[in-house]
């Protein structure tokens, strides 16, 4: 598969308001009021925007928070970094590498074995169950989200 940034005009088109308001704009969705922070089965997260593999529901863990957190990305080359100074204060943005979508922010506090937390938006994410990860065209990633042994590798 290969992943892109769709134009505007076309992500306007198909994202609502609040997912074009966090993926486009910098957005944040309300903590305990989005789709995934409480979704607990096995799966895929993946952008949004350009449908590049994110997250592994293997990853996930209850910060707290009221949003969807993992210790770590799938795949680390599909996801970058930059400092944001927005809010007063300097975090760490995530965004998606192909399409350019702000996903949320990512803070040392995490639990082991990274002590990461990749604290995302609901908004910014599409899960896909196990059982429709080959039908989706993401059959490549069925062992990332289920085998322990094969933890931690990206493709």
């Amino acid at each position: 598969m290969t992943w892109s940034r769709p134009s505007d005009a076309e992500l306007r088109q198909r994202l609502t308001p609040l997912q074009y308001k966090v993926t486009q704009q910098e957005g944040t969705e309300p903590p305990f009021e989005n789709e995934y922070w409480d979704e607990h089965g096995p799966g895929l997260y993946v952008d949004r925007v350009s449908g590049e593999p994110l997250f592994s529901s293997r990853d996930k863990f209850d910060s707290g928070t009221g949003w969807p957190s993992f210790t770590r990305p799938l795949a680390p080359e599909h996801v970058v970094t930059r400092t944001d100074r927005t809010l007063w204060m300097k975090r760490t943005e995530v965004r998606s590498a192909h399409g350019d979508a702000h996903l949320g922010h990512v803070f040392d506090d995490g639990p082991p074995p990274t002590g990461m937390r990749y604290c995302m938006n609901s908004a910014a994410l599409r899960f896909i169950p196990l059982a429709q990860l080959e039908a989706e065209g993401y059959g490549d990633w069925i062992a990332h989200c289920t085998d322990p042994s094969d933890h931690g590798s990206s493709r």
